[in-house]
């Protein structure tokens, strides 16, 4: 059974997204960190990650680009602030077409009781003009189709995967030098 996925509005500028997972958290921590793992499930049906770049530290890139229906084409991107291995992971978001303005702060919050994993995921916008266009689209939507991918890539994960990165130890971006965070 598909587990529901509620979304909030709790400030002018934030959405807040609840989902749980049947998985322990170092799994979904790795679907949502490991570029193999983001292009098998992130995106609506019908839209499909063609590139998955990420550089998982604080202060390091990441970027997705998806083929979409019709031939669109859509991408985004930005830097990690905080990488937490299996707990958290922080980073800013844009958009190429910036189809909403600014840029988004991003938040992943991970926690496990019993081998079912909650994430809660926290978008905080510029201004609440860019959360409103955002709430008006069908971001919910496509990320309930996301999810509904990821549960099921997610029993295939519980087999050792060769190449997946071992869990990080918990890095913010004050300990590298000249990043910001």
């Amino acid at each position: 059974m598909t587990a529901p996925l509620t979304v909030a509005t709790p400030s002018e500028r934030a959405i807040v997204m609840t989902r749980s997972f049947d998985a322990p958290r170092h799994l979904v921590f790795a679907a949502w960190t490991e570029p193999a793992l983001v292009r098998r499930w992130y995106g609506a049906h019908g839209w499909d990650i063609v590139e998955a770049r990420i550089d998982l530290r604080p202060g390091g890139a990441w970027r997705f680009v998806w083929h979409g229906p019709g031939g669109a084409v859509m991408a985004s991107g930005g830097v990690y602030r905080e990488v937490v291995a299996p707990s958290r992971l922080s980073y800013t978001e844009s958009f190429d077409d910036h189809w909403y303005p600014g840029e988004a702060l991003v938040s992943h919050d991970f926690t496990e009781r019993d081998g079912v994993t909650t994430l809660t995921t926290t978008h905080l916008f510029a201004s609440r003009q860019a959360r409103d266009l955002v709430i008006e689209s069908p971001m919910e939507r496509g990320v309930r189709e996301g999810f509904d991918r990821l549960d099921t890539l997610l029993p295939a994960l519980r087999r050792p995967l060769p190449g997946l990165r071992r869990p990080l130890p918990r890095i913010t971006a004050s300990d590298h030098p000249g990043s910001t965070g």
